[in-house]
């Protein structure tokens, strides 16, 4: 499977149709050069740093027109989709949330950012807590974090443990922050025995400065591919035999301890 990572700036005055527009021009181009599926940023459909009474008025249901719309770009170009955008749930509450869909416009997974960063996601979001859930894509199961959860060792654990081997991870990661790109999704991608996509945004949004240094993770160590600080498409090509070879090599699920691992569970 060849995937493709979309990292920009987004609409600069977060119009969400504008930004379905740019992901319906980027699916386009990508299908074009062969990906079977394309990931865009956290937040992508409305902007990041937007605050809370923005992201309450632009956040919709997990089908709602904005999904209707992506469902239709996916169908149109035959091409998965992963974007974030902000969810109202049924209880009213605001997710950080982001959306797969297949090629077929079928949504596939919707998932909530359950590691919440600091005062700028809680004052915007509640937490999700599923971290298990993965769907089958172009024969790879996939599954999603966002953000500052791929961070925390335990959530893609949760996903390795799952039979994930592609975790697609939307994200607005900021300066001074490039240890993630750089150090953290190669060493998840190692010591899971699978893939990390990291589609991150890029320029500037309000006193945020984004990084880009979109990438893949992969499993024998190190990024399969690694992007710039500007706007771009990142391609990856996902080979089977190269995963399997990196399982066959790396053997830390295989050697885990979990009866050692208790305290691992408690809060400090």
């Amino acid at each position: 499977m060849r995937i493709a990572l979309l990292q920009t700036a987004g609409d600069p005055e977060n119009r969400p149709a504008a930004n379905l527009d740019r992901l319906e021009a980027a699916a386009a181009r990508a299908a074009g050069d062969g990906a079977e599926l394309l990931l865009a940023p956290e937040m992508f459909l409305s902007g990041y740093n937007i605050g809370r009474d923005m992201a309450a008025r632009l956040a919709e249901a997990a089908d709602g027109p904005s999904a209707r719309r992506a469902g239709e770009i996916a169908r149109r170009h035959g091409i998965a989709l992963c974007y974030g955008y902000p969810e109202r749930g049924e209880d009213g509450a605001v997710h950080n949330a982001a959306l797969l869909l297949d090629r077929t416009g079928a949504p596939r997974l919707n998932y909530r950012k359950a590691h919440l960063f600091a005062a700028l996601d809680r004052a915007m979001f509640a937490a999700g807590d599923e971290l298990t859930a993965v769907a089958e894509i172009g024969g790879l199961r996939l599954g999603i974090l966002i953000c500052y959860d791929v961070e925390f060792p335990e959530a893609v654990r949760a996903l390795a443990l799952a039979g994930a081997d592609l975790v697609l991870v939307p994200t607005a990661n900021m300066k001074p922050y490039d240890a993630v790109s750089h150090l953290i999704v190669p060493a998840r991608a190692f010591e899971n025995g699978l893939l990390v996509a990291y589609a991150n945004r890029c320029g500037s949004e309000g006193e945020l400065d984004y990084l880009g240094l979109s990438c893949v993770g992969d499993p024998n160590g190190g990024n399969l591919a690694l992007a710039g600080d500007g706007e771009e498409i990142l391609y990856a090509d996902i080979l089977p035999e190269r995963l399997a070879a990196a399982r066959r090599f790396n053997s830390h699920l295989k050697d885990r301890r979990p009866d050692a691992y208790g305290s691992l569970t408690a809060r400090p």
